[in-house]
């Protein structure tokens, strides 16, 4: 038996840590990414807002600048929120609940612009959100009796 068998026997046996769990994983992984596309999103929002093609008669219109920075702003805070879920500190997944939500409204708001872009990550968001609200320590104990 080698040492990564032990360690891993260890992790089953003990339940695993928090941020151990695929989806803790899952979400952090795909803050990282999600975070590090709205950065970019927001850099070509910013710099060249021609490559953006807009609608009409959106309830929701903003200056395509604004929106640059708004997406630049909740990129970085996604990727540090995604970059502090393998800490494992609790915090983490509040913070990043928070953060993935913020970022769904945003790209909500987002669709004239980019639409199947938006509600790819909209929807990316919401399994984000769901994974930080189940996984995590305690949640998979035995049913008492």
């Amino acid at each position: 038996m080698t040492t990564a068998d032990v360690r891993r026997d260890d992790l089953y046996r003990s339940g695993g840590g928090g941020w151990r769990r695929g989806w803790t994983v899952f979400a952090g992984v795909m803050m990282l990414f999600g975070g590090a596309m709205a950065v970019l999103e927001g850099i070509t929002a910013i710099a060249r807002d021609d490559v953006l093609i807009t609608t009409r008669h959106y309830v929701y219109t903003f200056n395509l600048t604004s929106w640059g920075w708004i997406h630049l702003v909740l990129g970085v805070l996604v990727a540090l929120a995604g970059a502090a879920l393998f800490t494992g500190a609790v915090w983490a997944r509040a913070v990043g609940v928070i953060t993935a939500g913020l970022l769904m409204i945003a790209n909500f708001l987002w669709i004239p612009y980019y639409p199947f872009w938006a509600l790819t990550v909209v929807a990316i968001n919401a399994f984000v959100i769901w994974a930080l609200c189940t996984g995590g320590p305690g949640h998979h104990r035995e049913p008492a009796g």
